[in-house]
């Protein structure tokens, strides 16, 4: 023992015990110093002192800190989740553990409420014990006592049950059951004589025990008074004195009387002289040989700890009198275990003991190398080695090997192997446990020995022997030699100092003019024989000897003539793939310097959306359900009275600015409120106060200038950076209703325009269907620089009308020659859109089309059983696969009056994704070079660079318009709702004190530009009625990025490393930022707007759009927030000080809403 900690628990006394081999024991003490049986709370696998100095944890109470040499290991004080059921909790005598609500077995403070149970103040053997009473009249009483621990739930809910299969068991007479005890009145006093057997059942909360009684009358238990007759007695509930068993009331009722009787059969005590082995592992041992005399009686051998904890017992064979065999069990600590042998009556003599110790462990192997053929002798370092009984390898799981035991290791000889192997591990055999040794074997080929020769040295012979290299590291002990002379053996000694990795020395002694023709070498249990070289052998050595040179003349002649030709071929290829990079990079200064800006500017009219759709698009981007159910469609105007009633309370509530804003700051101080339930929550306020929408501007003003004090003190720059709170959202939502008028008005046809111009600069070049990239693009990320050589082609485009063959007037269609099936199929819609001003009425998906050749038409399908395969992936049909010219007739027809005969046309009719394709980019495989040659070419992207400067040049007169409009100012006066809320911004920072320029612009650049601005130059699709494609998205996104590095105050220095992005639109941005300077300046030299003006502006606003969104659903949803949160809004109303009338409101909303929920159909 080297360490001590004590810890009171409840009335008990928990020793934690730590030892110098490395265990941690717990030990209990009841209040009358009883102890239970120790528990092992950790066991190292190695000895390791555990140092003094223990802790309890203080945070939890539930680990104790043992301290190791170099570490510090945090074991918990019991382990109670590991008892499954109540009596195995309770037979385990831990005062920490508790069976709690009948469902498992846990620590008190994590049972929820007192419906548990655990053991009682002392040191009990049984949960339930009994007794049989009687008194002077004769009467005969069941006691029943728990020995149990309770809390207040399960000591209310105490009750006891009796029962028997024959007849009533208690009278009425017996008292009411009362925690500890039951007690029974038998009805009839007379016992039979087989015993009577009786099922208790006792209740205790939620748990229940039961258990089975036998009653016996105790006056029947007669007999010698031998200990098995008096176990029986205690057994029964019955009491042993002096004159046999007795009533429990007349008797003691502690089975220890009994250990003072003999067993009353006649047996020769046996007596136990030697254990071999004494010493075991804590895994145990499997074969043990006990000795000793009168052994011959013995069945079983009892290994216990020194206090009668948890005794095991394991059977006995080949019993021979003075000599039996056993099985040693495993422990779970280590230590002196006494050990007895048990006879058939159950009593136990011998007084031995058997050390239990640490495992074994092994650090080392050596040698770590073997031969295949097995048998070398192989030692093994380590501790406790000497509890090894079998060694195991891993490549042979059936051939255990035997060891030969020393002091701290042993050696056993390596099994064989089939082949030359590595890392072979090594198992040793404990008992029924396997452990692994922390070093691997190799298996290496036998070594091969060659030849020797012989030279005369005196009367002694000095023999070499050779062998080839290894890396074996044969040492001369390994070996065993003999010289052998017309059949007979001379041993050779091996000489330990002449040896190498190539040859060995040995010396036979004494045998003047001895001629040795053969030599034996044995190594494990291999012996190999040599014979003496003949002069045929060394004429064959001589004659290979000049060969060689011949051969490497003629070896170096063809490596020449090979090397010129690869030499040649290399050149070759790499003029040839310097002449694809020339024509690359000459088409691409062709392309950037006759690039025309030929883009089509009259797009016809504009699809803008109406106001309530683009509102709903801004206010709930990734909300689809809320996007459609907030806005007022036909027929929506009847809504039921009382619902009214409820939404019209608290829209009331809501004109409270005071309610309003502590609800705010109430839901947004919550953890569960997320971003995006701030988000919703402003756009919810946005729709339910959009007809006030003055009142809706001084909300907004009063949260931003709470957001602004709170950031005050921090940094500044940071604010409305980001929508992270409902204020910053709403501000987004004010934004955009304010602006709606100057977006359409204005921005908006510039805004299309690039748009369109962007969609027909990227049809102008190929697209890859697959990735969506394309040749024509912004993004050097989406740049398609793989892409092969194409041609334009225009195609004659007739639509069949009806199902008998006729067609219309030709459509004519620009389309690529690598385009795939389903791009034709798109363009031909885009076109048709174009020229008539409406879409075609039929979506890509159901029709098909056929071109005509030589007089017939042929289907034009994605994938059909033409379609190129390179290893598992299809490549996906083009004009150029069916060899499509210039000019030809293309048919449309649609799906349902002419089916097509292939059920798949198209890559998005793969709907379960069973194959795989690809388009323009090569997949990653290998495939023939000379099936398809040109698709091999290399192509660099650093070459293709050029098309983005080109379609940047294509695009620039639409994206300067743009941003012009953007931050122009009509009749050169500001908008409204810019100017005052820049005029706010200005008033807040002189109210703050801040006198930075810097970040006045950063206010206003983060609230307008970057806030509003960017989102519809990025989402287009939330202006107009179109679908946004990946190349356009990856356009618009470098566009983006130029606006917003407009607005930027640091000057970034770019170097060619620079993304691309930023190199585009690096020379325009100095005059973008001195335009945006102007436009700013020109701002805040505007006179300022009266607020009589601002609010008119605000009624206009609100008028307009007074019917279009159904406030009686954003009232729903902004209740569900103030229903889930309604205790916090409450809370924070009476720290903002609120009127009681305004609690009362609220209240009030609370119930007319609950009673609307709680109304049903009769």
């Amino acid at each position: 023992m080297t360490s001590v900690l004590a810890v009171r628990e409840k009335s008990w006394m928990v020793f934690f015990i730590g030892t110098s081999d490395g265990q941690l024991i717990k030990l209990a003490v009841d209040k009358n110093y009883h102890t239970t049986c120790p528990r092992v709370l950790y066991r190292a696998d190695v000895d390791r002192k555990i140092f003094p100095k223990m802790q309890l944890d203080q945070a939890d109470h539930k680990h104790v800190y043992v301290p190791f040499k170099n570490q510090i290991k945090r074991v918990p004080v019991s382990q109670c989740g590991t008892y499954l059921n109540v009596q195995d909790c309770w037979s385990a005598q831990d005062p920490y553990c508790v069976w709690c609500g009948s469902t498992s077995c846990t620590f008190e403070d994590d049972c929820q409420g007192s419906d548990w149970l655990s053991i009682a103040d002392d040191f009990q053997q049984e949960m339930v014990s009994y007794k049989v009473l009687k008194n002077s009249t004769g009467q005969v009483t069941l006691s029943i006592q728990t020995h149990l621990t309770v809390g207040e739930e399960a000591l209310s809910n105490f009750a006891c049950h009796f029962s028997t299969s024959s007849s009533e068991l208690c009278s009425r007479e017996s008292p009411r059951s009362l925690f500890p005890e039951c007690t029974c009145i038998l009805s009839n006093s007379i016992l039979p004589a087989e015993g009577l057997r009786v099922v208790l059942k006792l209740r205790l909360g939620t748990t229940h025990l039961s258990k089975e009684l036998k009653l016996s009358n105790c006056s029947d238990i007669k007999g010698e008074p031998t200990s098995v007759l008096c176990r029986q007695c205690i057994k029964t509930g019955c009491g042993w004195s002096t004159s046999g068993c007795s009533f429990a009331n007349q008797g003691v009722g502690n089975d220890s009387v009994c250990q003072k009787l003999e067993s009353g059969i006649n047996f020769s005590r046996p007596e136990i002289s030697s254990i071999t082995p004494n010493e075991v592992s804590f895994y145990g041992r499997n074969h043990v040989v006990l000795s000793g005399y009168n052994l011959s009686d013995v069945t079983r051998v009892r290994i216990q700890a020194d206090m009668d904890c948890s005794p095991q017992e394991s059977p006995v064979w080949n019993n021979t009198g003075v000599k039996l065999t056993f099985r040693i069990p495993s422990a779970d600590s280590k230590g002196l275990f006494k050990v007895c042998v048990v006879l058939p009556d159950g009593s136990c003599h011998g007084n031995t003991t058997i050390d239990y110790m640490s495992s074994p462990s092994c650090t080392n192997i050596t040698p770590s190398i073997t031969w295949i053929s097995g048998k070398r002798n192989i030692t093994l370092i380590g501790s406790h080695l000497q509890f090894v009984e079998r060694v195991v390898h891993s490549h042979d799981h059936l051939q255990e090997v035997r060891v030969n035991t020393f002091y701290k290791n042993f050696s056993y000889n390596a099994p064989a192997a089939e082949k030359e192997m590595s890392d072979i591990t090594v198992f040793l055999k404990v008992a029924n446990k396997t452990l692994t040794c922390s070093k691997t074997i190799t298996y290496y080929p036998d070594p091969e020995f060659t030849s020797f020769s012989s030279t005369m040295t005196g009367d002694d012979v000095r023999v070499t022997i050779q062998k080839k290299a290894d890396k074996l590291e044969m040492t001369p002990a390994e070996l065993l030699v003999w010289g052998v002379q017309e059949s007979i053996q001379y041993p050779c000694i091996v000489d330990a100092m002449e040896t190498s990795n190539d040859f060995f020395v040995c010396h036979i002694k004494s045998t003047p003019n001895a001629k040795f023709q053969q030599l034996m070498i044995k190594y494990g249990d291999t012996t190999v024989t040599l014979n003496a070289r003949s002069l045929l052998h060394l004429y064959l050595m001589l004659l290979i000897l000049l060969l060689i040179p011949c051969i490497i003349v003629a070896v170096v002649i063809i490596n020449r003539n090979q090397q010129k030709k690869l030499t040649s071929k290399m050149n070759q290829h790499m003029e040839d793939l310097e002449l694809d990079i020339r024509n690359d990079i000459r088409q691409g200064f062709v392309d950037l310097q006759t690039e025309k800006t030929d883009l089509m500017e009259n797009v016809g009219a504009i699809p803008f959306l109406d106001y309530k759709h683009f509102a709903s698009r801004i206010f709930f981007p990734e909300s689809e359900s809320l996007m459609t159910s907030c806005i007022k469609d036909i027929g929506q105007d009847v809504v039921k009275v009382h619902l009214d009633d409820c939404c019209q309370g608290l829209s009331r509530l809501l004109q409270d600015q005071l309610f309003l804003t502590s609800m705010v700051n109430a839901l947004e101080e919550q953890k569960s409120f997320t971003i995006k339930d701030k988000c919703a929550l402003a756009s919810l306020l946005t729709i339910a106060l959009h007809n006030n929408l003055s009142y809706l501007t001084e909300v907004m003003e009063a949260l931003l200038w709470a957001l602004m004090q709170r950031n005050s003190n921090a940094q500044p720059k940071l604010l409305l950076r980001r929508t992270e709170s409902t204020v910053e959202k709403l501000l987004t939502n004010w934004m955009s209703i304010c602006l709606y008028g100057f977006l359409r008005e204005t921005v908006g046809q510039h805004l299309f325009l690039m748009v369109s111009a962007i969609t027909q600069q990227t049809a102008k070049g190929p697209v890859d269907c697959v990735t969506e990239k394309a040749l024509y693009t912004l993004s050097e990320d989406w740049l398609l620089w793989q892409a092969q050589d194409f041609s334009s082609l225009k195609l004659k485009v007739l639509f069949a009308v009806g199902s008998e063959g006729e067609v219309s007037e030709p459509l004519e269609v620009n389309a690529l020659s690598c385009d795939s099936i389903e791009q034709v199929k798109e363009k031909i819609l885009s076109t048709f859109n174009a020229k008539f001003g409406f879409p075609y009425n039929n979506l890509v998906r159901d029709f098909h089309v056929e071109y005509e050749k030589d007089g017939s038409f042929l289907p034009l399908e994605e994938v059909d059983a033409s379609s190129v395969v390179i290893g598992e992936v299809t490549m996906l049909n083009t004009l150029k696969h069916y060899k499509v010219p210039d000019g030809t007739t293309i048919k449309v027809l649609s799906k349902k009056t002419h089916p097509p005969l292939s059920p798949q046309g198209s890559l998005k009719d793969d709907e379960n994704f069973s194959g795989k394709y690809f388009h323009l980019i090569d997949p990653d495989v290998e495939e023939d070079q000379r099936k398809n040659p040109e698709r091999k070419k290399l192509k660099l992207k650093e070459v293709h660079l050029t098309k983005l400067l080109s379609t940047k040049v294509a695009l620039h007169s639409f994206v300067e318009n743009l941003f012009k409009s953007i931050w122009g100012t009509p009749n050169c006066r500001a908008l409204h709702a810019i100017k005052y809320f820049f005029d706010f911004l200005d008033a807040q920072a002189d109210n703050m004190k801040i006198t930075d320029p810097d970040v006045l612009h950063i206010w206003k650049t983060n609230s307008l530009p970057l806030r509003f601005w960017v989102n519809i130059l990025k989402n287009p699709q939330f202006v107009f009625d179109m679908k946004k494609t990946p190349q356009l998205d990856s356009c618009l996104t470098v566009i983006a990025q130029a606006f917003m590095d407009s607005f930027s105050l640091s000057e970034t220095q770019l170097g060619k490393h620079a993304p691309t992005n930023k190199l585009l639109y690096a020379k325009d941005i100095p005059k973008f930022k001195r335009e945006v300077k102007a436009y700013y300046k020109q701002i805040r030299e505007q006179p300022p707007i009266t607020d009589s003006e601002f609010k008119e502006f605000l009624r206009e606003e609100s008028k307009k759009h007074e019917s279009e969104f159904n406030e009686t659903v954003a009232l729903r949803e902004l209740y569900k927030f103030i229903q889930r949160y309604f205790k916090e809004i409450d809370e924070k109303l009476d720290q903002n000080g609120a009127p009681a009338e305004l609690k009362e409101q609220l209240h009030h909303l609370k119930n007319s809403f609950d009673g609307l929920k709680g109304c049903t159909w009769n």
